[in-house]
């Protein structure tokens, strides 16, 4: 089993990473593999509706976002980390998860479904909250278990040393790792006694608010 933690500063090893490194620390310590994916430096594109994806079953633009959800496929648990900007995530992030769940909603497995997933932001002081709250809307549209931790997952600090002297984020991150493993297992076990999965409806319906 794999959890794949997405860092998504332009920062590699910035505060994200820090609060990221530490959940990872316990999936590992509970015998579940970690990889992380950073998305980088380089600009990416915003979605523009061009719907090509479900032709294509992947985004017409062929960059990280469709690295990204090949090898979401074999991953079995998500992380999602963003900086704080102006209470939500970084451009480059939004315009990442934008791409990246509107396109893998046209493959078919769905890299997603029923897997699970966590946000996790990072911020000097403010904005957190509304951060989560955006990145979550994701996870839900995309029929994913959410997983949390004691407290909302969140660290603060304006470097790396400073993330690391936030006990309580810091703990957070652990928790919420514990929680991800725990999550994991279950899933197997239920795979194991041959639970099958959720039935699903044939036909999605999509009413309009104007007709």
């Amino acid at each position: 089993m794999k959890i794949l933690l997405v860092n998504g500063s332009p920062n590699q090893h910035g505060c994200t990473y820090t609060a990221l490194s530490e959940a990872a620390k316990t999936i590992s310590e509970n015998g579940i593999e970690t990889e992380f994916f950073w998305i980088g430096k380089k600009a990416i594109p915003g979605c523009i509706a061009c719907y090509k994806c479900a032709e294509k079953k992947r985004c017409v633009f062929d960059d990280i976002v469709n690295e990204f959800t090949e090898k979401a496929q074999n991953a079995d648990g998500f992380i999602f980390g963003s900086p704080v900007y102006y209470a939500g995530m970084n451009g480059s992030m939004m315009s990442f998860m934008d791409r990246v769940f509107f396109s893998a909603s046209r493959k078919e497995p769905h890299p997603f479904m029923l897997k699970p997933a966590a946000a996790v932001v990072s911020a000097r002081r403010a904005g957190t909250t509304a951060a989560l709250d955006s990145m979550n809307k994701y996870f839900l549209h995309g029929q994913m278990l959410v997983v949390g931790s004691r407290y909302w997952n969140m660290v603060h600090g304006n470097t790396p040393e400073e993330v690391k002297q936030d006990e309580e984020g810091m703990q957070v991150m652990r928790v919420l790792g514990r929680n991800m493993a725990w999550v994991l297992k279950l899933k197997e076990a239920g795979e194991k006694m041959n639970i099958p999965l959720p039935k699903q409806e044939d036909i999605r319906i999509a009413t309009n608010f104007i007709r």
